[in-house]
């Protein structure tokens, strides 16, 4: 049986004309008006790109340091030992630690939104994949989060910073902002965010490169944007 959406579903996306391809600002407006939830969700931005992830050469992975920040406070853990664990703690983070933090994560504990490692750690970080892995929390220098430069990293993640990963059928989904964001602001941090996408374009990528761009809140419906205004 088809699942039915429900009726606050329905009234807000009675708002959006289906197949139209909407402007940023229009999008924005939209997404916005059509969040119904309580509560002070998030605006996200899902990317179709023209990539075959099979492919290692075609995967696409980054991230971006958003100019207003994602809206909510990050917690953050940090493996390092010496004068890089001083270096976070200096930074407030949520816990530092070697052994003893992996020992905590392999327990349960998993209150946190980002892990940062120091190069030298990833051995023994690299014995928690099948806990942080399927939860996104691996750190990856691709997105500057195996690094010995510790105290940039956090703040950049405090900062708010969107990360970049296609999935499987190539759609990149992350978060841009909060619905109380102005409208210039989520602008400001979608085009941020586009424009790390195309930097990060693979040169085995032939297709169209933007297939498909939306919007939307974390209740409410997704607008679909045109493409066109961001490959100029």
């Amino acid at each position: 049986m088809a699942h039915k959406a429900g009726k606050k579903y329905r009234l807000a996306a009675s708002v959006v004309e289906r197949g139209r391809l909407y402007s940023l600002e229009e999008g924005l407006a939209l997404a916005k008006k059509t969040s119904f939830a309580s509560f002070d969700g998030s605006v996200d931005l899902a990317v179709n790109l023209g990539v075959d992830p099979r492919h290692a050469n075609q995967n696409v992975r980054g991230a971006v340091s958003l100019p207003h920040g994602l809206g909510k406070k990050a917690r953050i853990v940090v493996f390092a030992q010496g004068e890089k664990a001083l270096e976070a703690e200096q930074e407030g983070v949520d816990f530092v630690g070697t052994d003893d933090l992996a020992a905590k994560i392999s327990g349960g504990w998993l209150e946190f939104d980002h892990v940062i490692a120091t190069p030298d750690m990833m051995k023994t970080v690299g014995t928690l994949g099948r806990v942080l892995g399927p939860r996104g929390l691996m750190p990856n220098p691709k997105i500057g989060t195996v690094t010995f430069a510790v105290a940039k990293a956090i703040r950049e993640l405090k900062l708010g910073r969107a990360e970049l990963k296609c999935d499987k059928a190539g759609i990149v989904h992350t978060s841009v902002g909060r619905v109380s964001f102005s409208d210039a602001h989520l602008k400001d941090n979608v085009v941020a965010a586009i424009d790390e996408l195309i930097r990060l374009k693979p040169a085995a990528a032939k297709a169209t490169y933007l297939k498909r761009v939306s919007i939307s809140p974390t209740m409410g419906a997704g607008v679909a944007l045109n493409p066109a205004q961001f490959r100029k």
